[in-house]
């Protein structure tokens, strides 16, 4: 990183903000970039963002491997279904449905959904429709995968048409908002986007030097606070101001951990907002609530906060690959029906995985 800040052509300030490029290894902003022939269109021509969202989501399905193994954990939990199921008899419906509802209780799917999906395999088994285990447990994933793609279908990124593209990432403290972010970046700039970071995160001292790394790492540019106790808005605004006139794809705007229930700092993203969408009316394109998989069930109460606020428009749940708790990503969408877009299943910069539904479930009844 010292390198990096020490460098003068590195960087150059407008008013109280730091612009800096990428070292020298990565092209200065003023060169052209040449990308993979698929995304010779600029993102203010029809299809960039609808094609970028899309690809993203069609590489996923190349990375079930990675899916899978996230998801062990909450595999291990339900795996007991297997055995409830493998000797059922209509004579023991009402005990091995009383185990499964625990099952599914353990790996926080929550009452109401639980008690919803039992009930519904109940009356499927009494009224003749499913007579074996295999059937039962089919009709069980069915349930899972129409919870989550009747409310929450729009898993794609949803980046409109008009350069540059703005994603805010929000979330509470240690969630992991600024790493989300540079694994979103990776992964953007892997498909031939140019992105440029702003570091938001104005309160946490060490944030900015965190998204500095992302960006060296990744290849991208940055707009950091210049002084300390900057207003985020202010920079989240120079930020997009500079990605419009620039020609950047997508601007990616950290913003500073907070807890939903601090009334003041929550009222801050508001600022945040409104001074992106004076720059680019319509921005931010996507707000990215980050969560926290390990807390499961207790990450409800901040979602309905943040939405309430600011609206978000999709869900990043992170360390899931830690948790047992899988079934909070179902109880999620059905509570707040905010579609969940990426899933965190490890450490590495590749292991932030777009959300695809089918998967998921495979995943976690295998």
């Amino acid at each position: 990183m010292a390198s990096l800040l020490s460098t003068p052509s590195s960087k150059a300030v407008i008013g109280t903000v730091l612009f800096k490029h990428p070292p020298t290894r990565f092209p200065p902003v003023s060169t052209t970039i040449s990308f993979p022939s698929r995304f010779k269109c600029s993102a203010g021509q029809t299809g960039f963002f609808t094609r970028l969202g899309r690809l993203i989501k069609e590489k996923a399905k190349n990375d079930v491997e990675k899916i899978f193994s996230g998801f062990s954990k909450t595999r291990e939990n339900l795996a007991v279904i297997d055995e409830l199921l493998l000797y059922w008899n209509l004579a023991d419906t009402d005990r091995v449905l009383d185990d499964l509802e625990e099952a599914l209780l353990v790996s926080d799917f929550g009452p109401k959904i639980t008690i919803k999906i039992v009930e519904s395999l109940r009356d499927d088994i009494y009224g003749g429709k499913l007579k074996s285990g295999s059937e039962i447990k089919d009709a069980l994933k069915r349930s899972v995968l129409d919870l989550l793609t009747k409310k929450g279908n729009k898993t794609e990124l949803q980046l409109g048409f008009r350069k540059p593209a703005v994603i805010m990432i929000v979330g509470v403290n240690g969630g992991g908002k600024t790493t989300s972010l540079g694994k979103l970046a990776h992964r953007l700039k892997k498909e031939g986007a140019k992105i440029l970071m702003a570091a938001g995160d104005t309160f946490r001292a060490a944030a900015s030097d965190q998204l500095e790394i992302w960006a060296e790492r990744t290849g991208s540019d940055i707009v950091v606070a210049e002084k300390e106790k900057a207003k985020a808005s202010s920079v989240l605004s120079q930020a997009v101001k500079r990605g419009k006139e620039q020609g950047f794809d997508v601007v990616l705007c950290d913003t500073s951990g907070r807890l939903h229930t601090n009334y003041s700092l929550m009222e801050e993203l508001v600022a945040c907002k409104k001074a992106v969408s004076k720059v680019v009316p319509g921005a931010p394109n996507e707000i990215l609530l980050v969560l926290d998989g390990t807390t499961g069930l207790n990450m409800l109460p901040q979602a309905r906060e943040f939405n309430d606020v600011v609206g978000i428009t999709g869900l990043i749940l992170t360390k899931l690959d830690g948790s047992a708790r899988g079934g909070c990503v179902v109880s999620v969408v059905d509570e707040l029906s905010i579609p969940v877009k990426f899933v965190g299943v490890g450490e590495g910069v590749e292991d932030l995985q777009a959300f695809n539904a089918e998967e998921f479930v495979n995943a976690i009844f295998s």
